[in-house]
């Protein structure tokens, strides 16, 4: 059997090798290491298959967020409202602007925003709300724009895990995750589903204005060379990272389908424990499984970490302290207790190997280890 991974780049890139060669050989031969054509063409790609009108290539995942609220002017002491159960980047962006991060609660099943917390806890300083669409699937979008409109918010919605997820509305149209707010972003980070081989982040918005807004933050502030119209950043995608991002995009899809298939194997084989929660898609989306997430019930979800890891299983814990009990982030107004859900979810959460390589005689051997643990 092969090594097991947790995310197997290496025999991912095997399979495009070829590609990816001639695309970074490319680059090399023409010396344009930054925007060069290999970025716009990516650029372009992208906005092709997301179906959206702008995409701005940036620095990494973390960038994407922050121009993105630079871009939409929020200022010191605005309040943006996002979940606690995520990644740090999400609120760490909101402390160095110097905003407010306003905390809520998730849905124990989807793991994604609870949009019933989400309303109660607007109030007159609120201007952005970040869903964060967590582990490959796509907050409520459409109750949740409802929900911005009426408190006329900015919706920034960190993609950074679901990219290639679709979401269905009441009508029956569909939208890529990251194309419904006013700003969506993502990270091209390695292990992400549509990854670099290193940093790299990107921002999505059909408004132009925005658009053009975040081209000038981006870039120093300038929207002609050496003048100066905004303060802003330096956050580039270089053009090697392009040309592999734009071999993947062509792949992202199949690569869907491989992790969908890897979680079918998983969800079958653990349908009959009672002390195992598989993951739960929403009826109005898919999922692109950026994590394959168990909730543990009624057992040592740190001691099955420890047998799979004698294994020589990789796993992950997703998240295991909330943002609202991290050291950095401590908040009179937040305790422990207050997310009950997120609490809960962060002592009882394992995610398994995850990735577009996985073959079944992989998935039979971790899909055992679990159980032998489950089980004894």
């Amino acid at each position: 059997m092969k090594e097991i991974r947790m995310v197997d780049l290496q025999g991912q890139y095997e399979r495009i090798k070829p590609e990816v060669d001639k695309g970074i050989q490319e680059v090399i031969n023409t010396t344009t290491f930054i925007n060069g054509p290999a970025v716009k063409k990516f650029q372009g790609n992208l906005e092709n298959y997301l179906g959206v009108k702008h995409v701005i290539p940036c620095a990494n995942g973390t960038d994407a967020l922050q121009v993105s609220m630079m871009g939409l002017g929020l200022e010191p002491g605005d309040e943006v409202i996002t979940v606690s159960f995520t990644f740090v980047a999400t609120v760490e962006v909101i402390a160095l602007l110097k905003l407010t991060p306003v905390l809520v609660d998730v849905y124990p099943d989807t793991f994604n925003m609870d949009l019933d917390a989400l309303e109660r806890a607007i109030t007159p300083k609120t201007k952005a709300i970040v869903p964060v669409h967590l582990f490959g699937q796509s907050v409520d979008m459409e109750p949740l724009m409802e929900i911005a409109k009426k408190h006329n918010l900015y919706v920034i919605e960190d993609n950074c895990q679901a990219i290639g997820a679709d979401y269905t509305f009441s009508d029956g149209s569909k939208a890529k995750t990251g194309t419904i707010g006013h700003v969506g972003t993502t990270s091209f980070f390695p292990s992400k589903n549509l990854g670099a081989y290193g940093d790299g982040g990107a921002i999505f918005t059909n408004d132009d204005e925005l658009a053009k807004k975040i081209r000038s933050v981006v870039n120093h502030g300038m929207t002609v060379r050496y003048y100066h119209d905004d303060i802003g950043v330096n956050s580039r995608l270089d053009s090697i990272q392009a040309a592999i991002l734009d071999v993947k995009l062509k792949h992202l899809d199949e690569y869907a389908e491989a992790r969908n298939k890897a979680a079918d194997y998983y969800n079958k084989a653990f349908a009959d424990s009672p002390k195992l929660q598989t993951p739960v898609t929403a009826d109005n989306t898919t999922h692109v499984y950026h994590q394959y997430t168990l909730v543990t019930k009624d057992m040592d979800r740190d001691g099955l970490l420890e047998h799979l890891q004698s294994r020589n299983i990789p796993c992950a814990i997703y998240y295991p302290v909330p943002m609202h009990l991290q050291k950095a982030y401590h908040d009179a107004r937040y305790g422990e207790g207050d997310f009950p859900v997120t609490e809960d979810l962060s002592k009882r959460v394992i995610s398994l190997p995850m990735h577009t390589e996985l073959d079944e005689e992989q998935l039979k051997f971790i899909a055992d280890a679990v159980l032998e643990f489950v089980n004894k």
